[in-house]
Formats: structure tokens, sequence, C-alpha cells
């Protein structure tokens, strides 16, 4: 069934369905504000999901946190209750996930401990989420992580939604003692987050089982592989640290949220550190090696990497939206961009190539949409901070880049002249 309206909001269309509930996009009649909407019909089947949906709604009254989906308000009507929440424009991890293209251990651990604040904010308040999974894991356009999808959490002193012995969660990120049927703790949660982590690094789950009952066995009993031998150039303390909370005890896992936050991020400032004295030189030689630079002395390329920034991208990723107004110019490093308009492909840059002029000289919103093909790495260069660099090293980079624009012009004239 598909509702127009429900209470205050008009229903647009279904963007998400789960086991307890289907999501639609939604208008607020007041304020024009784009809302998502989940909806429990009541159709005479019930097997006590009114009471765990009612038992989500309490959970996100509860919790109020900048990594926590914000519910709006709640209601029954027209057969069916529905609670309406803060519409991400995004994706979830498991989309990323799907793309095949684990993330950068910088990345990773970014999301990692934005997913912390929010499990020491949920536990601080009594609530045990139980389906930690990158599908519950919503990444804004900004990069904010967003845990939703509190659909079968648990709150301390109650047990009355789940039967003793009882398995319940996601079995590829379930801990050994939701296996087991056991009681659980906000090191359940711990563990749920390490497969997720583990993911996210490894482009897969911390196990690969052919059916259910065989990965609640694995949960149980199996080890698994050091991420450091699917992907080597995972950094061995942030191997150690996932490691970790996939312990079968969870009496050897970190206690709450808010320990492995603060030793996630410190090993973060640790690896962060040494990485960029490595990266300078590493940048350094990239860019000796792109036409863009050719001319530029090697003072002046070390002057434009402190001005700049190395920004990444994975296959599908918007880099510049069309209409957005931006005053970056960007030199593609590694990997390939499509020119789209309108929905329609325009070109393809490559490796060498720069996009961004409209927004870098004018400050006018761009009238094309510049989105990463694959893999793709960019020197991201801000009109304002290029101002703080030498003067010898703004008009160097002044001249290469008008003399690349009057290139395209050029180019863009032939194609339309047929003779």
């Amino acid at each position: 069934m598909q509702w127009e309206r429900l209470g205050p909001y008009r229903i647009e269309r279904r963007i998400g369905r789960g086991g307890m509930g289907i999501v639609y996009s939604a208008v607020t009649d007041v304020t024009g504000e784009r809302t998502a909407v989940k909806v429990l019909p009541t159709d005479g089947r019930d097997d006590g999901l009114s009471e765990r949906f009612a038992a989500e709604i309490d959970s996100l009254r509860m919790l109020s946190h900048p990594n926590i989906v914000r519910i709006l308000g709640y209601g029954e009507e027209q057969d069916c209750r529905y609670y309406v929440m803060e519409l991400i424009d995004g994706l979830n991890l498991q989309e990323l996930i799907d793309r095949g293209q684990p993330l950068l251990w910088q990345e990773a651990t970014r999301i990692g401990v934005q997913v912390c604040r929010a499990l020491k904010h949920a536990h601080d308040h009594g609530v045990i989420h139980r389906d930690i999974k990158p599908a519950n894991l919503l990444l804004s356009r900004d990069g904010l992580v967003k845990l939703s999808d509190f659909g079968i959490a648990k709150t301390f002193g109650n047990s009355g939604l789940t039967a003793d012995g009882g398995v319940i969660g996601t079995a590829e990120y379930m801990s050994p003692e939701q296996a087991d049927g056991r009681p659980v703790t906000s090191r359940t949660d711990l563990y749920s987050l390490g497969g997720v982590l583990y993911a996210l690094l490894a482009g897969r789950p911390p196990f690969r089982a052919r059916n259910f009952v065989d990965m609640l066995q694995m949960q149980r009993f199996a080890e698994p592989e050091p991420l450091v031998r699917v992907v080597p150039t995972v950094p061995r303390a942030l191997n150690d640290l996932v490691l970790h909370l996939l312990q079968k005890d969870p009496a050897k896992r970190y206690a709450n949220g808010g320990e492995f936050g603060a030793r996630l991020t410190r090993v973060y400032q640790q690896l962060k550190a040494q990485w960029d004295g490595i990266d300078r030189h590493e940048h350094f030689d990239t860019l000796r090696r792109l036409s863009f630079f050719h001319d530029f002395s090697q003072a002046e390329i070390h002057d434009l990497l402190r001005a700049s920034e190395w920004r990444e991208y994975m296959a599908g990723d918007e880099i510049i939206r069309e209409g957005t107004a931006d005053d970056r110019f960007y030199v593609i490093v590694t990997g390939r961009v499509s020119v789209e308009s309108n929905g329609r492909g325009l070109g393809m840059l490559n490796s060498g190539d720069c996009f961004g002029e409209t927004g870098y000289v004018s400050g006018a919103r761009s009238i094309s949409s510049f989105r990463a093909q694959d893999a793709v790495t960019v020197l991201s260069v801000s009109s304002t901070i290029l101002e703080q660099v030498s003067t010898e090293c703004q008009l160097r980079f002044n001249k290469v880049f008008l003399r690349t624009l009057i290139r395209r012009l050029q180019g863009a004239n032939n194609r339309a002249d047929p003779a």
C-alpha cells in the first residue's frame, strides 16, 4: 500500500525497506522540509513488530546526538504506525562496500570514530543497538555518519522484546554472545563495529559462510583473517585495533565506545603524522610528472602543496555538483573524471587535466557536474588560500591556469567548427 499523506507529511517515494517497515521520503506541509517516514502497516500480522516499533520510537526519543538519526515526530493513522526522522542526503555504508573498492584507512578510521561517539551516547542513555551493520550507518555528502534503525535495540534492564535463547541481529556482524542467545552488553555493539570496520577496510565482512547456521558457528568459534593479509596497505596498528574488537570473549574487548574511540583517535593521529611526512615527498614527485606542473620550480611546487589539499574520491563520487558554487580549482593527479550537464555526458578528463575554472575565477555556480569514474586523486586549490603563497608561485599558477583554459576553449571551438 502506498500512502499519499501521513499527518502533516506528504509522501513522495519509497527509499528503503527493512524487516520492520518501509521508509519513504516525504515533505512537511508547513516548512517544506524534506524528511524520511518509516511506516509499519497494521495488516493483522504482528509477530511482536508493533512492540518493537514502539520501542524503536522510545529509543530515538531518548537520544539526541549529531551521529544518530534525529526523530521529528510519530503517529498512527490509516491502518499504520509511523515515525518521522531527518532525511540524510547520501548513502549507507553497505552501498559503499558494494562498490567493490575498500576504503582507505584514513576514511575508515574517520567513520569509526564517529560511530564510537554515537555508541557512547546510546550506551550512556541505556540503549544497546544490537544490529550495528553497514546498512544501518548512513554517510551524508559532507562526511557525517548517522546511526539509524534502532528496531531491535534493547534498553538496559528490559529483556521483554526477545525470548531467552533467541538469536537476533544480522549474522555477518553478529557477536558470539548474540549467536549463542546469551545476554548482550555495550561490548556487543563494539564487536559489530569491529566487523563493520573490517568490511570497510577489506571490502567484505570478517567471515563468509554458505548459510545462516554456518555463519553463526563462525561468529562463535572462527578467527578472522588478519586485515594486513587481506589488504597489505592497512597499518598494523589499525589491524590490531579491529581484531581486538573481534575478540570472542566480551571481557577482552574495549569496555565502551568512548574508550575505543579515544584509542582509535590516538592511532589515527599517530599514523597521520607518519604518513604526512612520507606523503609530502610522494606528492611532490607525483606533481612533477604531471604536464600541468612542468614549468613550476621545486620551490613553487612545495609552496603550492602547502596551500592546497590532496583529495581522494571513489568511483561514482560527485566532486562538483552542477549549480553549486565552489572557489576551488582541481588538477587530476590520478584517475578519470566525467563531465556531465543535465544528466548528459559531455566528456572525460584524465590525469593532468584540470577543472573548476568557473568557480575559481569568478565564484560563479558550476554549469557542469564532475564525477569520479574510478578511484580519483585530485589536487584542490582554493583561490582564497592561493593568495597566501609567494607572488612567484601565484604568477606561475595563474599563467599555467590561463594557458590550460585557452587550450580547452580552442579545443571546444574546433569541435564546434566542422570545417
